[in-house]
């Protein structure tokens, strides 16, 4: 059999259905209580095999030195990781906005270390790819096991869980929100109460960012109030993205045609499993 000498992945994105602050660590890191659910909108990413340590990605992503861009830093950890002496030309076709709470970076750095794991033909399972991915971001390793979770802890303790799959309608208001405001404001409630996955499941729950960065970026409070028209909006993450459900494409499509040209948006639906290990022609080992 010829190995692939290339590979072509999706990197989904993903919504936090509700994210509870329970408590601050020593370490300034805060515990988590959030619901993780894949939709079906991605970006692409192609990797071609080279025979030489080099990693070349194109295009560069705008504000982002090639260096600090995790897709470059997930495979030079892998290829440091399993000493190879193999290298990857990778080629994005970026979909997610960036900056927006959907997880597009961690997302992007996931599928990296899958598909190279695959294509450099260095055997590392999946909870070895996720302990490496964890050296990258919090929200990595969900996106390497591929299936919708409970997280707890920093978000990296996953419990896999069964979720209803709506159709959601997604909103990115015109802010760039930053996460480090918003887990040092003053204002940001770090003492809600712990719940079990039953309760969560069962009644849902809130974003405790949402009231700070509604009160921080009005962007983001004007973008809910014009969601809320229609359903039930919510806020992904730290923002600015917000989404809500609806029971079939064609209700979220009549609200996005309605969306006012300052907000930009699509309509995906919900998975339980992420589209990253729905693919199995392209002989990643998943």
């Amino acid at each position: 059999m010829i190995k692939a000498q290339t590979l072509s992945l999706p990197a989904p994105a993903k919504l936090n259905l509700m994210l509870h602050i329970i408590g601050r660590r020593e370490d300034g890191y805060h515990n988590l209580q959030t619901l993780f659910q894949f939709i079906d909108y991605c970006d692409q990413l192609s990797f071609t095999l080279l025979e030489q340590p080099n990693i070349s990605i194109t295009p560069e992503l705008p504000g982002v030195r090639a260096e600090e861009n995790l897709i470059y830093r997930a495979a030079r950890l892998l290829q440091q990781y399993t000493d190879t002496q193999k290298g990857v030309a990778i080629d994005i076709e970026k979909r997610v906005p960036m900056g927006g709470g959907l997880g597009g970076g961690s997302s992007n750095a996931a599928t990296t270390l899958v598909g190279l794991n695959s294509l450099w033909n260095v055997g590392l399972s999946l909870d070895q790819l996720a302990d490496l991915g964890l050296q990258l971001g919090a929200d990595v390793p969900v996106f390497i096991h591929g299936y919708a979770s409970w997280a707890e802890g920093v978000g990296e303790r996953l419990t896999k869980v069964k979720l209803p799959e709506p159709w959601f309608l997604v909103i990115t208001p015109p802010c760039s929100v930053s996460t480090a405001e918003i887990f040092s404001h003053k204002e940001l409630t770090r003492n809600t109460p712990a719940i079990t996955i039953a309760t969560a499941l069962g009644h849902g729950g809130k974003n405790d960012c949402e009231s700070v960065v509604s009160m921080l970026y009005p962007e983001v409070k004007m973008a809910l109030e014009w969601l809320n028209q229609f359903a039930n909006a919510r806020m992904t993450g730290t923002g600015a993205s917000l989404f809500a459900s609806f029971d079939s494409r064609q209700k979220a499509e009549q609200v996005f045609k309605q969306l006012p040209s300052t907000f930009t948006g699509f309509v995906a639906r919900g998975l339980n499993n992420s589209p990253l290990h729905q693919i199995e022609k392209t002989g990643a080992v998943l």
